[in-house]
């Protein structure tokens, strides 16, 4: 974590020098990644790094460790930070955005604290971390400072410190007066020092307590922030932001809970329903919205509730499914947000219904758009058919026929709001004057190849590298059930 942030220093050093900041932002992104991926041969060899800074309270620390699902969220987390930071050094320059310096500062900074949200060693120290990334995005949000963006930073803040404070610190303090400890326990530290109702209170307090999960009604702060530069939406829904949300619910439920004593109990059967009916009104949702950024919104609500469910199902399969689908959702989303801002940047288009034929000059962009589509719906050879593969032998392995019905419906509610997108753009004719091609442009403004009118070129170099990811993740996916085996009690 100490990396990005002594990045984040030198950016505001050089923020005179476009060149030497980006420069200074690639490479710690870069060092980040390399220094996460170093800790894969000691976690997977059950050495579990870990540190204390300092104690609250006796057997109340504030320290980190890194296990095998924080691990996997700073992989993702580091990795994708370096692909977003080029698809920003295209975006920033070619959409003429201001502040480019401040952007690439709090970006440094809300890596850092997702990283710390990874690799905390217990509830506190998540706490902490969580919220720092709560205030260090929200000049992200607001960047343009328009008052839309005022406005939308407002609810952003508002329902995401609203819900922590107001319900997850209570959640804290409780499990603490409890348990007597806020580590992250295999097995959980809760055992059956509560029952009954009081634990179904609990669950609902870290459940709608950890706002980022953006499960409804505490999703709105989601879409409201759709504001924001495409490359911070990226930030939001597949880098840092929701996944750390989401990552949350589940190291609650394998550390704080423990799966098997979740599974002994009916008190969070709730929630299992409160995700389902999110999964599917979230994608019926998405079918009205013509706003591209604002139907792609709408989709992550309903694929976060994927993972909560499969968190609350309480089975390994489940946790494991989740996990992968953290990492499934963030290549195949953050791909379609990078679409979605190229178009933007070269077409100057928002809406779907004025997308017609521009698949046939922007091909690059929109064969990218079909790959993250392909794999947020779940299709081979990418990397979402895994973790919607064993979200559904969840289902049946807990006995909850419905849930798989539930995840297949939804399958085809993600076909209805992502596949017309690409068929607008390759089989529907362009109106006259529905592109105007300009003159030709240097790298920084956007590419153009005869017929072709793309992005920048550093935008379509982070596309098609989150595009292979998606596929990658298809091969590779025996490697994240592999590393995340061991928190089911498994291998």
């Amino acid at each position: 974590m100490g990396i990005p942030i002594l990045g984040s220093v030198l950016i505001l050093i050089c923020g005179k020098y476009p060149n030497l900041r980006e420069t200074v932002t690639l490479v710690t992104s870069v060092l980040m990644f390399v220094s996460v991926l170093l800790l894969i041969d000691p976690v997977i060899g059950g050495n579990y790094p870990e540190i204390i800074l300092f104690e609250f309270l006796p057997g109340l620390e504030f320290g980190f460790k890194i296990e095998p699902l924080g691990l996997l969220f700073g992989l993702i987390a580091s990795g994708l930070w370096i692909i977003n930071s080029i698809y920003s050094i295209g975006y920033m320059r070619g959409h003429h955005e201001k502040n480019q310096t401040r952007f690439y500062f709090y970006f440094a900074i809300s890596l850092a604290s997702a990283l710390g949200v990874a690799f905390s060693g217990n509830m506190l120290t998540l706490f902490f971390a969580y919220e720092l990334l709560t205030l260090c995005t929200y000049p992200l949000v607001t960047h343009s400072g328009k008052p839309e963006a005022i406005k939308s930073g407002r609810i952003y803040l508002g329902i995401l410190l609203g819900s922590s404070i107001g319900l997850q610190l209570f959640a804290i303090i409780w499990t603490w007066l409890v348990a007597g400890t806020l580590d992250f326990r295999q097995g959980g530290i809760i055992d059956d020092k509560l029952t009954g109702s009081a634990m179904g209170i609990l669950i609902f307090l870290y459940v709608f307590g950890i706002g980022k999960a953006a499960l409804m009604p505490i999703h709105r702060w989601l879409p409201a922030a759709m504001v924001a530069p495409t490359p911070v939406s990226a930030l939001l829904h597949a880098v840092a932001v929701v996944k750390a949300g989401v990552f949350t619910v589940l190291k609650v439920v394998v550390y704080i809970f423990g799966i098997d004593n979740l599974s002994r109990i009916s008190e969070d059967n709730w929630l299992m329903y409160i995700a389902a009916f999110t999964l599917i009104s979230a994608s019926c949702i998405a079918l009205t919205k013509d706003n591209l950024k604002a139907r792609l919104a709408y989709s992550t609500v309903s694929q976060l509730a994927y993972i909560v469910l499969g968190a609350a199902l309480a089975t390994g399969m489940g946790v494991i499914g989740g996990g992968m689908h953290i990492a499934m959702h963030a290549f195949g989303k953050i791909t379609l947000f990078f679409c979605a801002g190229a178009i933007m940047v070269a077409s100057h288009k928002t809406q779907i219904s004025e997308m017609d034929g521009l698949g046939r000059v922007m091909p690059i962009t929109f064969i990218a758009f079909l790959i993250g589509s392909l794999s947020v719906i779940g299709l081979p050879p990418l990397g979402g058919a895994w973790s919607k593969w064993y979200l559904m032998l969840a289902s049946a392995e807990a006995g909850y026929i419905f849930f798989m019905i539930v995840f297949m419906i939804s399958s085809l509610l993600n076909i209805a709001y992502l596949m017309p997108v690409v068929g607008r753009g390759f089989f529907v004719a362009s109106p006259a004057g529905n592109f105007k091609k300009t003159k030709p442009k240097n790298i920084w403004l956007g590419l153009q190849i005869g017929k072709v009118n793309e992005a920048p070129l550093l935008c379509l170099i982070a596309m098609m590298l989150s595009s292979l990811g998606c596929i990658a993740l298809f091969i590779f996916a025996d490697s994240i059930f592999q590393l995340l085996l061991p928190i089911t009690g498994g291998g």
